[in-house]
C-alpha cells in the first residue's frame, strides 16, 4: 500500500502521479506559460478524484511551474524575460561561489565528482531512451551535484529554489537546443563543463561554466 501523503490520507502514488503529469506537459510544452490547468479535465484523463489533484498542483505551485489565480484556479506560471535572466544570474553566481570554494579539490577527495559524472550518464541514458522528463531531472542533478562540490549545506539549501524555478526555461533550452541544432550538444555542453571540472583548476572550471549556454536557445528577446 502507498504511503499516504502529508496532508491528511490522499494515497501518496495518485498524488506523485498527477504530478508528473502535469510536470511532464509543462516541461514539453504541451501546456505553454498562461495555460490554464483545469483540475476537472485532469481528474477525467487521469481517472483520480479531486484531493490528489489539488495537492499535486500545491506542490507545482512550490516549484514556480503551475499558479494560483483566485477564483481562477491554476494555470502554467508566465515567466518574463528579466525573471528568466534574474535566476539564471542567481544560479551562476551560487555556481561560481561554489566552485571557486571547491576547487582545486585535495587528491583525497578525487571521488567528489562521481556524483557529477553518475548525473551526465543518467542524462545520456535517458537522451538514449527518449525519455525527456528524466533527462530534465538528471540535467539539475547534474547541477546540484556541481554546488555540492562545495560542501557547504547553506549553499545547497540557497541553490535548490532557484534550480526548481528554473525547471522549464532549462528544460526548454535543451529542447530548442536538439531541435534546430545536434540533438547531442545538449549533452556534450555538459561533457565539456564536466572536463573542465575534473580538470581540477578553478580558472579553467569558471571559463567553462561562463560559456557554458544555458540561455542560447531561449530567445528571451521575443518574452514579453
Amino acid at each position: 500500500m502507498a504511503a499516504p501523503a502529508e496532508h491528511g490520507s490522499l494515497p501518496q502514488s495518485l498524488v506523485e502521479m498527477a504530478t508528473r503529469q502535469v510536470r511532464s506537459e509543462v516541461l514539453s510544452g504541451a501546456l505553454e506559460p498562461g495555460s490554464r490547468v483545469v483540475e476537472e479535465t485532469l481528474c477525467a484523463r487521469l481517472g483520480i478524484s479531486r484531493a490528489p489533484v489539488r495537492e499535486a498542483l500545491r506542490l507545482l505551485a512550490e516549484q514556480g511551474l503551475v499558479e494560483h489565480l483566485p477564483r481562477r484556479g491554476f494555470r502554467v506560471t508566465v515567466w518574463s524575460a528579466e525573471d528568466i535572466l534574474e535566476l539564471f544570474e542567481l544560479r551562476q553566481v551560487l555556481e561560481r561561489h561554489a566552485l571557486e570554494r571547491a576547487l582545486p579539490l585535495a587528491s583525497s577527495r578525487g571521488g567528489a565528482f562521481a556524483p557529477v559524472r553518475k548525473a551526465l550518464d543518467e542524462m545520456r541514458d535517458a537522451d538514449a531512451r527518449g525519455d525527456t522528463l528524466e533527462k530534465d531531472d538528471a540535467h539539475r542533478r547534474f547541477h546540484e551535484a556541481i554546488v555540492a562540490l562545495a560542501g557547504s549545506r547553506q549553499l545547497d539549501l540557497a541553490y535548490a529554489p532557484i534550480l526548481l524555478k528554473l525547471q522549464l526555461p532549462m528544460a526548454r533550452n535543451l529542447r530548442e537546443e536538439a531541435r534546430v541544432a545536434n540533438p547531442v550538444d545538449g549533452i556534450r555542453r555538459h561533457e565539456w563543463l564536466l572536463d573542465a571540472i575534473e580538470s581540477n583548476d578553478v580558472s579553467v572550471a569558471l571559463a567553462a561554466l561562463k560559456q557554458h549556454g544555458e540561455l542560447t536557445y531561449l530567445h528571451l528577446e521575443s518574452i514579453s
